[in-house]
């Protein structure tokens, strides 16, 4: 249930409502706004009559709340959400590019690439330490020692960093990593996200292969239920009957989030198309739909990458992708936000 209050209430008929509401056993998401203040009631809202919450006199109207994800739906908090990390900004008038390799292989690999990623204008540096396969034969990921490796380039570069967890119990060893990553086949991982929920740590959520976008929000609910609300949306692609390329870029998903979610949206055009010739193209599109920020993969020497060189840029590639972009995102009057 939403609650939207008359312009200049009084504070102390506020807080009287605030707790008539925390005595129901209710949580309270309170938003206030230049022109509008809104009350998001979450919990057992169906023993409320309406009619009596709208009988208060600071009460403009009182509004029930189909959808089944509360503290990300922007009827609970219309402005957008701007998420800091490290000193930068991610969110609405800002655009992030998260670049890098699909996975950390070497020192020389990785610290090449964030050397190379971080003058060409990207913010983050992206990179994989521990990788879910399909295949239990497949390159795992560098693990422990891969996230040594990222956090050595952070060191050298000033780069922030964002890499993907696999499990709960490995939250130890991501003090020191920026931005947590929860990777498609993680996105329903309740046990992970009700952990990440627990945590301080800004959550970069990448969308199911399969997942509807209610799936997709309500697993992003349940992190920001546990408290942690800094949470960034990432669509990737989804499985289609299309075998041409590795998935399907859902582009209304970033239009469609942006109406139901104030977070912030991220597009990988790298995991969606599978294919370095389409990055370009779907990074221009996605910018025009109205992203956040864009998560590409870039590497020293893709034909020998040891995960998804096909879809990993070169370093002169990215380079080229990057002017593309910079004037996209001036042309939509964002703010390209550097390393």
């Amino acid at each position: 249930m939403v609650v939207i209050l008359k312009p200049n209430a009084p504070k102390e008929r506020i807080d009287n409502l605030l707790n008539h509401f925390k005595d129901m056993g209710l949580s309270i998401n309170y938003s206030e706004g230049a022109n509008t203040t809104i009350i998001g009631l979450i919990g057992d809202t169906s023993r409320i009559d309406e009619s009596d919450v709208a009988a208060y006199e600071i009460v403009e109207r009182v509004q029930r709340v189909s959808e089944p994800f509360k503290k990300v739906n922007r009827k609970f908090h219309p402005k957008d959400s701007i998420i800091e990390v490290a000193g930068r900004k991610i969110g609405e008038g800002y655009f992030n590019v998260f670049a890098g390799p699909c996975s950390v292989e070497s020192e020389e690999q990785i610290l090449m690439v964030a050397e190379s990623v971080k003058k060409a204008g990207a913010s983050f540096l992206r990179g994989g330490a521990f990788k879910p396969r399909t295949s239990p034969y497949s390159f795992q990921g560098l693990e422990a020692d891969g996230l040594k490796l990222l956090l050595a380039a952070k060191r050298q570069t000033g780069m922030p960093i964002v890499t993907e967890i696999m499990s709960e119990k490995h939250l130890d060893l991501f003090a020191d990593v920026d931005i947590i990553q929860v990777g498609a086949r993680n996105m329903q991982n309740f046990m992970l996200l009700k952990e990440l929920g627990r945590s301080n740590k800004p959550i970069l959520l990448k969308r199911g292969l399969s997942s509807t976008m209610e799936e997709f929000l309500m697993s992003a609910e349940y992190i920001c239920a546990g408290g942690n609300e800094n949470v960034m949306l990432c669509e990737r692609g989804i499985r289609t009957f299309e075998t041409m390329i590795r998935n399907n870029l859902d582009i209304s998903a970033v239009p469609l989030a942006k109406t139901l979610s104030h977070l912030p949206i991220i597009v990988d055009p790298s995991h969606a198309a599978g294919r370095r010739d389409m990055i370009d193209p779907l990074s221009r599109a996605a910018i025009a739909a109205g992203a956040d920020g864009l998560m590409i993969e870039a590497h020293n020497n893709p034909r020998c990458a040891l995960c998804d060189g096909a879809q990993s840029l070169d370093l002169p590639q990215f380079d080229s992708v990057m002017e593309n972009i910079s004037r996209r995102v001036v042309f939509e009057g964002k703010q390209l936000v550097t390393a």
